[in-house]
């Protein structure tokens, strides 16, 4: 339940539109829905905008898969993070024919109510292709919140001509998001060329002594580079979720 739907709920409580039997019915697992190995905080969109985020590994099959009916028996918006497709293929009898697995950035977007769509405009950068994957995480998120999205793959320090080709698209972005593996210098790059906050995106991707993203993730916090801020490896997910929110600060409202 979102703000939207609690003002509706009260109006037409008020109004006498709705019973206060039915209201309680709607209201019944607010803050959260206790089913044993989990508890499923429907509250959260209520506090922040967002609902809350299947993140799939350590859960098993049936876990997730309660965890979606849930959801989805409370018309959230479903977001799934590192589903793997083998674990994906075990579900899909489960799941309404509406269900978008991205096998690429290991996302499930099932959209139980139509939310605001796009909104401004986040673009993502990868510096290779490598990390696309992180990026397609990065990407599903923030649509599935309401942003508009684009992407710019495949233009690492190796080869700068290719990012200074594509200035003219990066510059009209609100927030950028740029997901780098190896040594992560992409993002102090992208830093120094524009205006927009960056949130940098450190991967796994690279040889022995990139230590699992270590390197990058070192090279992304010691930047130089002003207004880039630095999410945990592999974290998709977060990039999105923030990139959305600093989004959302360049729309007005008239309400």
């Amino acid at each position: 339940m979102n703000q939207n739907e609690l003002k509706k709920l009260l109006t037409d409580l008020s109004k006498n539109k709705l019973s206060p039997n039915d209201a309680m019915k709607q209201l019944q697992n607010l803050p959260y829905e206790n089913i044993d190995f989990a508890k499923i905080d429907h509250h959260r969109e209520l506090r922040n905008g967002s609902p809350e985020v299947i993140f799939c590994p350590g859960k098993t099959v049936p876990q997730i898969k309660k965890i979606i009916q849930s959801l989805r028996k409370a018309d959230s918006n479903i977001l799934a993070t590192k589903l793997t497709a083998d674990v994906f293929i075990k579900l899909k009898t489960s799941l309404p024919k509406k269900a978008e697995y991205n096998e690429q950035g290991q996302t499930l977007a099932i959209r139980n109510k139509k939310p605001i769509q796009n909104k401004g405009l986040i673009t993502i950068i990868t510096a290779g292709t490598a990390d696309i994957p992180i990026a397609e995480e990065a990407a599903a998120t923030a649509q599935l919140m309401g942003s508009r999205v684009e992407t710019i793959f495949d233009v690492g320090v190796a080869g700068l001509h290719r990012l200074l080709d594509n200035m003219e698209q990066i510059n009209k972005a609100r927030v950028l998001i740029v997901v780098a593996g190896m040594e992560g210098a992409l993002a102090s790059v992208v830093g120094g060329l524009v205006s927009q906050p960056i949130i940098a995106v450190p991967t796994s991707i690279g040889y022995g002594a990139s230590f699992g993203g270590i390197s990058a993730l070192l090279t992304m916090l010691n930047s130089c580079a002003t207004g880039i801020a630095v999410v945990n490896i592999d974290n998709g997910f977060g990039a999105g979720c923030m990139a959305h929110r600093i989004n959302l600060l360049g729309e007005t409202t008239t309400e």
